[in-house]
């Protein structure tokens, strides 16, 4: 069975939901550090965390 990509398009979504809510940045924000970053959580927290503090 092929994966379309949708469901990994769905994840992120969800993603960079829960990032934006989590550290208080916009979802546009959070989709551009899963798209700079990738998927890994820790990561992602600490550059969403930089990125609120600096404006």
């Amino acid at each position: 069975m092929q994966n379309d990509g949708h469901d990994d398009k769905a994840d992120r979504r969800l993603l960079a939901e829960k990032l934006a809510k989590e550290v208080g940045i916009t979802e546009a924000q959070a989709r551009e550090l899963i798209h700079m970053i990738g998927i890994d959580w820790t990561s992602l927290v600490r550059e969403a965390r930089f990125l609120k503090d600096r404006h």
